[in-house]
């Protein structure tokens, strides 16, 4: 009789044991949950800071030098939409100095400006020094927009303006590559990248002439 008295007694404790073991499982359970859907808040938290934090970052922080070796601020083009280009004087896309210089002088009153950067990055399609850059535009395309001197857009030396058109951890936008001569950065008025344009796209072209009336 006592045996079985103990044994009983050994069921009934083993069975409160496994009850509690099931309670503490259902009020934990609720505390994971909380626990790590608060992390994934934090993270998600984190994630948009970060995205905020990149989008503030703009061309208006930048100050380079024209061809005469003056200052040029970015700051200065405030609620402009900026076309910037990489030229250069010995390229088959050269005679787009013409077309930069066509939608230059009919949309620069209207908030508009194009900022062009030698550079010798191909096949030493720019060659010249500052003073050799500005003649050759002035005299074969009569170019008055902004002309910025000469700079690397690629490789180790690249220029910051450049590190920041072509990463997406500056930009906020996307990452790329300056390919060729003549590839356009499409700014808008915040000073944000908004576009990027091959070099074979003339800048007359649709796309761009949209972009500027919009």
């Amino acid at each position: 009789m006592r045996l079985v008295e103990k044994n009983t007694n050994k069921s009934i404790t083993l069975n409160k044991i496994i009850q509690m073991k099931k309670t503490l499982l259902l009020l934990c359970f609720p505390l994971v949950f909380l626990a790590l859907n608060c992390h994934a808040q934090n993270n998600g938290t984190a994630a948009t800071k970060n995205q905020e934090t990149m989008k503030k970052e703009n061309i208006y922080q930048f100050k380079v030098h024209d061809l005469e070796g003056n200052v040029f601020d970015f700051s200065s083009l405030k609620g402009k939409k900026i076309l910037i280009v990489n030229t250069a004087s010995k390229c088959g896309f050269t005679p787009q100095y013409k077309d930069l210089q066509a939608i230059y002088d009919k949309y620069k009153d209207k908030n508009f400006v194009v900022v062009g950067f030698p550079a010798n990055n191909f096949k030493n399609q720019e060659p010249g020094n500052n003073f050799e850059i500005a003649t050759f535009c002035e005299q074969n395309y009569g170019v008055t927009f902004p002309m910025m001197e000469k700079i690397s857009v690629k490789g180790e030396d690249m220029s910051p303006i450049y590190q920041f058109l072509t990463k997406k951890s500056k930009n906020g936008l996307q990452d790329s590559e300056v390919m060729w001569n003549f590839q356009k950065y499409l700014i808008n008025e915040k000073g944000e990248l908004e576009k990027v344009i091959a070099p074979k796209v003339v800048p007359t072209n649709e796309e761009i002439i949209s972009w500027i009336e919009k």
